[in-house]
């Protein structure tokens, strides 16, 4: 009798045991589950593409300025471009496009090609020479959003990490066009203390 106990009290640890375990595996599959609804992602394109398309549906177009050494480039994109709010109003109302400043692609913009004729493939994930393109935007600091109006025009380069609520200032105030009326660094301040942000950010 004693041994029969004892096994039953050992299998009775052993499926409490695992019923525990499978409460907290579950658990962080819930969390995690719940971190990827809670992100997005904008949907990325070219600049080619992005001009294409603004041929048939004129939008405004927003460049992500990076480079794969820099650090606050991905905490952008971890805690702002994977935003839901950001996300989502980019996709709605933006072409989006990443581009290495620093990369090797080859690149048409108003019929012009850029290129980066001095890339070196053995600092591929270093620091390494200045794209053309990034080169004619006058990029200088990463990350930089730059912002382009239907005509590719250049808007402004936002440089340096901005936080959700941040970049929705600028998102909204160039999709409304509203950029037009400020003309001195006193209506923008005006504009930037009346803007109440919606976006929700950590």
């Amino acid at each position: 009798m004693l041994l029969f106990r004892s096994i039953f009290c050992k299998l009775g640890t052993y499926f409490a045991t695992n019923r525990i375990m499978k409460k907290i595996v579950l658990a962080f599959v819930l969390v995690f589950a719940l971190n990827l609804i809670a992100a997005q992602d904008i949907n990325w394109i070219s600049l080619e593409e992005a001009v294409e398309l603004q041929k048939k549906t004129p939008k405004k177009i927003m460049i992500d300025m990076y480079t794969v050494w820099c650090g606050p480039c991905k905490l952008m994109d971890r805690i702002t471009f994977q935003n839901k709010d950001v996300a989502d109003y980019v996709n709605k109302h933006y072409y989006a496009v990443k581009f290495n400043a620093e990369g090797n692609d080859e690149v048409v913009f108003k019929g012009e090609v850029y290129s980066n004729p001095n890339y070196d493939p053995a600092r591929a994930k270093k620091r390494n020479s200045a794209h053309q393109l990034s080169r004619y935007f006058q990029i200088q600091a990463f990350p930089t959003t730059l912002f382009l109006d239907e005509d590719l025009n250049t808007l402004v380069p936002l440089r340096g990490v901005k936080k959700p609520q941040e970049l929705e200032l600028y998102l909204k105030m160039f999709k409304n066009d509203e950029h037009k009326n400020i003309k001195s660094q006193k209506a923008f301040t005006e504009y930037y203390r009346a803007f109440k942000p919606e976006f929700i950010q950590k």
